[in-house]
């Protein structure tokens, strides 16, 4: 099923995906890997404010290549979303809506999605370039000194992405796999 969402993200709306669906997702949504996740949590450990509001927003797991001229950003893939999986829950409870990426979340990662009624995405690897298509705007929005792992603001249009573990625990990744040997 293909689903239009706006994001930020509603948790009445997160509800109504399931695992499997298909859905474009439109407005704003942020960018953050690795050192920006370690930063944030040092920030949260410290009693410091985070950069973004978390509340109903997506952090999409990548970090771009340089934008070729004319373009607001350069291929904008996702990253293996794991690498995220000891901060995630921290800011799943602090109200994040949801995560964008690719690969299998740890445990601790699919009972926060559940105990906070939120949701992860997956968006095609290897398909970077053809990502960047749905990106209309690209803002640095904080730490600036890590370049490609900024956190970025960006106004995205019909933003593929398919809906992998939703706000009950159903796990596309295990449920194909059961499909597929069926």
């Amino acid at each position: 099923m293909n689903i239009e969402i706006t994001a930020p993200i509603d948790k009445e709306k997160i509800k109504d995906l399931k695992a499997g669906d298909m859905v474009y997702i439109s407005g704003t949504i942020y960018t953050a890997r690795d050192a920006a996740h370690k930063r944030m949590d040092a920030s949260l450990n410290n009693g410091e404010t985070l950069p973004i509001d978390l509340k109903g927003n997506l952090i999409y797991y990548m970090g771009p290549s340089p934008a070729r001229e004319g373009r607001p950003i350069g291929s904008a893939g996702p990253t293996t979303a794991s690498r995220m999986d000891k901060y995630a829950p921290r800011l799943l409870d602090l109200g994040l809506g949801g995560m964008i990426g690719k690969g299998k979340r740890s445990k601790e990662v699919l009972d926060a999605i559940v105990r906070n009624g939120s949701v992860y995405f997956a968006a095609i690897g290897g398909a970077g370039a053809l990502l960047s298509k749905a990106i209309e705007e690209s803002e640095v929005i904080a730490y600036d000194d890590l370049g490609t792992e900024a956190i970025r603001k960006l106004k995205v249009e019909r933003f593929p992405a398919i809906v992998v573990v939703d706000s009950e625990g159903n796990n596309l990744y295990e449920t194909a796999i059961e499909e597929y040997r069926k």
